[in-house]
């Protein structure tokens, strides 16, 4: 039996951005339109905020497995926060086909997944983006965010003020676009069209007040039901997509506070982001809307890319053969 083990940076090679945008465009309609089957992410908390985590799925092309280990602690070492792999079953025999490098798919995938949102959701003539974070995320969501948006600046918040002005000069250099530091999350937001919320912060660091009318919020940084980035507030106010709605209601911990404190109720979270690109649902009604894309993470999200990385690995004779 061959297993094809894929690394980093081909990984990286073969799952371009742009091509990625569209991948998860497809995979969250395939989700919401009952083509891949799911459960929920099965998470075991380890010291020092670390997590091990286990996400099974199908789609008719291909079933698997996520398996990683989440270390924020990483990020001051340079090392990737998410370790682990991405493993391939090939739903004709059943016999595992490839092992991909889950780190990085998770990095490109969950941009991608927040500007296929994002190009559904944020108003036509969106163009000023904050982002609130300096690690990976913030990083690969620039990059997809500039793809769907003819952005001209960025404004960044970031605790360290240090490694944020690091994140800035990348990203001035890649992008060619001005990036500017703000002092607070507040004035980051304040006259922004897009915000990408990918701080991991476990409290609420982003107001409801503080956000313009008719901004598009990615909540992203936020993965358990304990930890949340934004507040009950803005949550009330906004118009609320998931990725998956089952997974909101029980792991998203935004939702899950607003609904205990009794501003919400379940019907807030109005449905599928894949159904608003399946265009069975609406998404942007007004102009002045503050729309929100909730963030989990989804395996078929996972599988269309790893496949799609797969399918171009046996294409171009790239990754590495294994027998067992």
């Amino acid at each position: 039996m061959s297993l094809l083990v894929i690394d980093r940076e081909t990984v990286h090679a073969l799952l371009p951005m742009g091509e990625c945008i569209d991948l998860m465009r497809e995979a969250m309609v395939a989700l919401s339109t009952g083509k891949t089957k799911q459960t929920l992410r099965q998470i075991i908390p380890l010291e020092a905020g670390a997590a091990f985590g286990v996400m099974p799925g199908a789609a008719a092309q291909v079933f698997g497995a996520k398996v990683l280990s989440v270390y924020p602690g990483n990020f001051a070492l340079g090392i990737q926060s998410h370790q682990g792999f991405v493993a391939l079953f090939d739903p004709a025999d059943g016999a595992p086909v490839a092992m991909l490098h889950a780190g990085e798919i998770t990095a490109i995938r969950t941009a991608a997944a927040s500007a296929a949102a994002t190009r559904v959701l944020a108003r036509q003539d969106a163009h000023r983006l904050a982002i609130l974070g300096y690690g990976e995320q913030a990083h690969t969501h620039a990059r997809a965010m500039a793809l769907v948006r003819p952005l001209s600046g960025i404004v960044l918040w970031g605790r360290s003020r240090e490694r944020a002005a690091v994140l800035a000069r990348r990203l001035e250099d890649e992008l060619s676009l001005p990036v500017r530091l703000a002092d607070s999350v507040r004035d980051a937001v304040a006259e922004a069209d897009i915000v990408c919320a990918v701080s991991a912060a476990p409290e609420p660091i982003l107001e409801g007040a503080w956000v313009a009318p008719g901004a598009h919020i990615n909540l992203v940084g936020s993965s358990t039901a304990a930890t949340r980035e934004a507040d009950d507030a803005l949550v009330a106010r906004g118009r609320l997509f998931a990725d998956h709605r089952e997974g909101v209601l029980r792991q998203g911990g935004e939702v899950i506070h607003a609904i205990a404190a009794g501003l919400v109720g379940e019907d807030h979270v109005l449905g599928e982001i894949g159904e608003v690109m399946a265009g069975s649902l609406d998404g942007r009604r007004a102009d002045d809307e503050v729309t929100i894309y909730k963030s989990l993470g989804a395996i078929v999200q996972d599988l269309f890319s790893g496949w799609h990385v797969y399918r171009r690995a046996l294409a171009e004779g790239r990754g590495f053969a294994a027998s067992f």
